[in-house]
């Protein structure tokens, strides 16, 4: 038994760290530490063809949301070794899961007390991801260390100009149920936009006044 304390402390809490050691130890599954994923931040992926199980999370999470993300994943794996495929996939089934696999570290109080309220009300019904949980992600968020202050798409005004860090440049839209609605210039083509996607605004050049010359 391979006891991975030592190197997940590096990206979660290390009093989570020995229990997500013997989880992975346990299942057998394939842990990886991948490279930041802009659609995601973890994923699982049951047996096949004689494979294990896998799992996913992204390195350049902040350690609080890397623990979150790692115990989702975790729900899904052990959803999957008592029904395999035949429920849903974020149904009640894992919803319980989660529960019963967060619950230790809550009442460890590994957690800022910020946080720790924010989890709490989450897990009273979770979600496909914590990310559709904005209260819970803008908390986490506050706990990143990255430098300087950080924009999101819900932050600038309908009609601004922005770029996303591979340099494509949209146009922020309206606002539709729980997504921002933007244009990408180049090519025309709309995209839908999570509230608190970090973004880089571009300033425009203000429109000139025209007065009429009275003679």
């Amino acid at each position: 038994m391979t006891d991975f304390s030592k190197q997940l402390s590096k990206y979660m809490p290390a009093t989570a760290a020995p229990i997500i050691s013997a989880w992975i130890n346990d299942s057998g599954c394939k842990f990886r530490i991948s490279r930041s994923r802009r659609t995601k931040l973890g994923d699982y992926t049951a047996p096949f063809r004689g494979e294990t199980h896998k799992i996913s999370v992204n390195h350049d999470l902040n350690p609080y949301a890397f623990l979150i993300t790692t115990v989702h994943e975790f729900a899904h794996l052990k959803t999957w070794q008592q029904h395999q495929r035949k429920v849903k996939p974020h149904g009640i089934e894992w919803k319980n899961n989660y529960k019963v696999l967060m619950a230790p570290f809550i009442q460890a109080e590994i957690f800022p007390a910020d946080i720790l309220q924010a989890i709490t009300n989450y897990m009273e019904n979770p979600a496909a991801s914590s990310c559709t949980d904005l209260n819970l992600q803008r908390i986490l968020m506050n706990h990143d260390s990255k430098k300087g202050e950080v924009i999101t798409v819900e932050s600038i005004p309908e009609d601004s100009l922005f770029r996303l860090k591979d340099g494509r440049v949209f146009k922020k839209m309206e606002k539709l149920r729980k997504r921002y609605k933007c244009l990408e210039v180049t090519s025309n083509r709309y995209y839908l936009f999570h509230p608190i996607a970090e973004i880089f605004p571009i300033e425009q050049e203000p429109k000139p006044i025209f007065k009429r010359l009275i003679p």
